[in-house]
C-alpha cells in the first residue's frame, strides 16, 4: 500500500525537474538559434547571465503553478490515460503562451513564421520533458494496483446480500481495482447475511472504524429491505472526507446528475464528487481567495459605516454569528451583519424570516433588500467555509426536516456552500421547508452543470438583484 501524498510527490518532483530541464533546453536552442539575437558569443556566457538565471529560477515555479491549477495532482491514483494527455497538453500549452508573452517579449521576430517556430519549440521541448515521466509513473502505479501490489483499504457500509455479491466481484477479478474490503458496515441490527469473509461492524462506531482500519474508500452497498436506513447513514460518511462509491439504484432519480464509475458491471454512483474538473475545482477556490481579499479591502468602509447605523438603530451587537452545515457535512460559524433584534430566537426554535418579520429592525430590513448584511461572509469565503457561488448553507434543524423529504439534499455537501447560487437568483429566500426543497432543485441543476462560467452568469444576476433591491 502507498500514501497519496508520496505518489503526489512523485509527480511534483518529476514535474519540476523536467520543467528546469525543458526550460534549460530551450535557452540553449534559443541561443543557437539564428533568427534570435542573444547579445552574447559563448553560451555558458549566455547562460550564466541574470536574466537567463532568473528566468532559471522562475520559470519552472510558474509552470509548476500552472499544472497545480490543472487539477493534476488532486487526483493521483485511478487515472485515465486518455484524460492525463489532454490535461498535460493543456496545462504546457497554457505554459507556453504564459512564457512567451513574458519571457519572450523582448524575442518576438519580424517574421510571423519564427514565431511560431520559437512558440513550437517551447511546447514541444516542455510537452516531451513532463509526458513521459507522468505516463511511466501512471502506469507503474496502475501495473501495481491491477497485481494487488497497491491496494486501498475499502469499507462496505450494508452487509447483506449486495454487499456479499461487490465483495465476489471485487475479489474474483484477474486485475484488481485496487479495493481492499476490510469489513463492513452494519445499518440495521442483525440484518447481515451469514458466512461473510470480513468483519462486520456497528454504525454508531464508523469514523472510529475508518480510523483504525486505515479506510482510503467507501462502497454503499444495501439490500432493498435496509435502504430506509441510508439516510441516517449519509450524514455521518461525508464528515470522513473520503471518496464514497453508491449503488445506482439508491438514487436512481439523479443518476444523470452525478459522475458515475463501473466496476465489473456493478454499476456505482460516486457521490463525493460532483460534475466539475479538478482543474475547475482549483480555479474556483483561486477566484474565491483572490475576489473575496479584494472585496474585504474595499468593503472594509462600508462595513464599519454600518456598524456604527446598527448601534444607533437597535441595541445589540454588530456581527451576527449562526452554526451552519457546510462542505463534508463540517459546521462553520457564518457571520453577518446584524438586522435583527437580539434574542429573536429566545424561545430557542429555528424560524425563518419572511418579508413582513417584526423581528427585524428598520435599518436591517433595509440592508436585506440590498443583501449589505451578507458581505462579511467575504471573510468565510477566504477562509475556505463558503464559495462565491454555491448552495446555500442551512442549519441542521432545518437539513433534518429537508431530508425527510427530499434525502437527495446530502449531494450538497460535495462543493462548498455560496454567498449566492442558482437557488437564490431563481427563487430566493425561503420562508418554509417546503420553499427550502423547491430552491433544492435550482442547486441539483447548478451541481451537474457548475463551471466558471456558470458562476459567472450568476454573480452577474446577483449583481443585478442587490442593484435593484430584490434581496427581501
Amino acid at each position: 500500500m502507498i500514501g497519496v501524498r508520496r505518489q503526489t510527490a512523485k509527480y511534483v518532483l518529476c514535474d519540476y525537474v523536467m520543467s528546469n530541464i525543458a526550460w534549460l533546453l530551450f535557452n540553449i536552442v534559443r541561443f543557437y538559434m539564428p533568427v534570435v539575437a542573444s547579445g552574447y558569443v559563448e553560451l555558458d556566457s549566455f547562460l550564466l547571465s541574470p536574466n537567463v538565471l532568473l528566468g532559471q529560477l522562475f520559470m519552472p515555479l510558474i509552470m509548476m503553478a500552472v499544472y497545480y491549477l490543472s487539477g493534476y495532482y488532486n487526483v493521483v491514483f485511478f487515472k485515465s490515460r486518455l484524460q492525463e494527455l489532454f490535461v498535460t497538453l493543456g496545462s504546457v500549452g497554457v505554459n507556453t503562451l504564459i512564457l512567451f508573452f513574458t519571457a519572450l517579449i523582448n524575442d518576438i521576430l519580424p517574421f510571423r513564421a519564427d514565431n511560431y517556430e520559437l512558440i513550437l519549440i517551447l511546447f514541444s521541448l516542455q510537452f516531451l520533458s513532463i509526458y513521459p515521466l507522468r505516463l511511466l509513473i501512471t502506469a507503474d502505479a496502475t501495473h501495481k494496483i491491477h497485481h494487488r501490489i497497491w491496494y486501498f483499504n475499502t469499507l462496505v457500509v450494508g452487509c447483506g446480500k449486495q454487499a456479499a455479491k461487490l465483495t465476489k466481484e471485487l475479489n474474483e477479478r484477474t486485475y484488481s481495482l485496487g479495493y481492499n474490503i476490510v469489513g463492513y458496515i452494519d445499518i440495521e441490527e442483525g440484518s447481515y447475511v451469514k458466512d461473510l469473509p470480513y468483519k462486520v461492524y456497528k454504525k454508531q462506531d464508523l469514523a472510529d472504524t475508518c480510523k483504525r482500519l486505515n479506510v482510503k474508500y467507501i462502497m454503499v452497498a444495501v439490500d432493498d429491505n435496509t435502504q430506509i436506513h441510508l439516510n441516517s447513514v449519509i450524514n455521518i460518511l461525508y464528515p470522513l472526507g473520503l471518496p464514497i462509491k453508491m449503488q445506482s439504484t439508491l438514487f436512481h432519480n439523479l443518476i444523470g446528475r452525478v459522475r458515475l464509475s463501473n466496476i465489473y458491471g456493478q454499476p456505482m454512483v460516486d457521490v463525493s464528487s460532483c460534475a466539475i474538473s479538478e482543474g475547475g475545482r482549483n480555479m474556483k477556490r483561486l477566484v474565491d481567495i483572490i475576489v473575496s481579499f479584494i472585496v474585504l479591502i474595499l468593503i472594509s468602509p462600508l462595513i464599519a459605516i454600518f456598524a456604527v447605523l446598527i448601534k444607533m438603530d437597535s441595541k445589540g451587537p454588530v456581527f451576527f454569528s449562526q452554526e451552519r452545515i457546510g462542505y463534508r457535512r463540517k459546521p462553520f460559524n457564518i457571520y453577518k451583519l446584524r438586522t435583527m433584534y437580539t434574542n429573536a430566537e429566545s424561545d430557542g426554535v429555528p424560524r425563518l424570516s419572511s418579508a413582513d418579520d417584526t423581528r427585524i429592525t428598520p435599518l436591517g430590513r433595509f440592508m436585506r433588500k440590498y443583501r449589505i448584511d451578507e458581505l462579511p461572509q467575504f471573510w468565510n469565503i477566504l477562509k475556505g467555509d463558503m464559495s462565491l457561488v454555491g448552495p446555500r448553507p442551512e442549519r441542521e434543524f432545518y437539513i433534518k426536516k429537508i431530508m425527510e423529504q427530499a434525502p437527495y439534499y446530502a449531494l450538497m455537501y460535495q462543493i462548498r456552500p455560496g454567498l449566492t447560487s442558482w437557488g437564490m437568483v431563481k427563487y430566493g429566500y425561503a420562508q418554509n421547508v417546503e420553499e427550502m426543497i423547491q430552491r433544492l432543485q435550482y442547486d441539483m441543476i447548478y451541481l451537474e452543470n457548475m463551471s466558471m462560467l456558470v458562476d459567472l452568469k450568476i454573480m452577474i444576476y446577483t449583481i443585478r438583484t442587490v442593484i435593484l433591491g430584490r434581496g427581501l
